[in-house]
């Protein structure tokens, strides 16, 4: 006989769809596409997605090596647990820059404008060319490494900016109270303050605008004041340091795991994005 108060227990079918997954957590699926950089959690191997073949993932980690994995389960990205999958057939679309443009092909190299963007040193000039050398190329942009801001005064007044003659600057470590910000201030009250825009980003160095999972690392080494930082940075590593030649390889190691604007950090983005706008404007022509 049924009870007539209170709940029912049996009205429901423990059979209906979905009585399997209750109180299951459902783990996401990420499709396994090129550059995609994930951890096998059973070996702890972190490496980039460098090849699908059938149901096998092909990882590199940041020394080269390779390693395959079946797709499915077992996989980390940041911590959290994924399970990789194919990716689904996209649509053809048209082809972009590194920098995520699209990309105008057949296209000659433009003439160069007067307008320049100005770097602190090699490294920015390096990286900014394989990231928007495409870009800068189109736009007839030239960009010059200037060894460190302490003389940036000095090359604007040799340069001499005006409206159809802009000077972009990206700096490293532009944050307030620095000798960076204060140069900038500058810059800015200068007569040649309408036609140069200083910008930059919050890291020590531009290395750490690559994002750390690229070099198989959940957070760039925090190094002590009192230690070169590039130094210290492949110390922590273990990369050899001793010599200029050491920190120059060290960088091309960085930069090699770099393919696109995605593998580098939005405060770095955003501000060349800006520079290059700024000496790109019709009056800047």
């Amino acid at each position: 006989m049924t009870e007539k108060h209170g709940p029912d227990r049996y009205s429901n079918d423990v059979l209906q769809s979905g009585w399997r997954d209750v109180g299951r957590t459902v783990i996401p699926t990420r499709e396994a596409v090129r550059d995609l950089v994930v951890e096998e959690a059973a070996t702890g191997f972190c490496g980039a997605v460098i090849r699908l073949e059938k149901n096998i993932v092909t990882l590199e980690d940041f020394h080269g090596k390779l390693r395959l994995f079946p797709l499915g389960s077992g996989f980390l990205i940041d911590g959290d647990p994924v399970v990789l999958v194919r990716p689904t057939a996209a649509p053809k679309t048209r082809a972009r820059t590194a920098s995520g443009s699209m990309a105008v092909t057949d296209a000659p190299a433009r003439v160069a404008r007067a307008s320049r963007i100005f770097v602190e040193g090699r490294h920015d000039a390096e990286l900014v060319e394989k990231v928007w050398g495409a870009d800068l190329r189109i736009e007839g942009v030239v960009v010059e490494y200037i060894e460190g801001v302490d003389n940036l005064e000095e090359l604007l007044v040799e340069f001499a900016p005006g409206p159809g003659r802009r000077v972009g600057v990206l700096v490293d470590h532009l944050v307030r109270g620095s000798k960076e910000s204060r140069i900038a201030d500058a810059v800015a009250r200068g007569p040649y303050g309408a036609s140069v825009l200083v910008v930059g980003h919050p890291f020590v160095d531009v290395w750490q605008s690559v994002k750390p999972a690229r070099i198989g690392l959940r957070e760039w080494p925090e190094i002590a004041r009192s230690i070169e930082w590039k130094h210290g940075i492949c110390d922590a590593l273990g990369w050899p340091h001793e010599e200029q030649a050491d920190i120059a390889r060290a960088w091309q190691r960085i930069l090699g795991q770099v393919r696109s604007y995605a593998d580098l950090e939005p405060a770095l983005l955003g501000r060349v994005e800006q520079l290059i706008d700024f000496v790109t404007v019709e009056s800047a022509r």
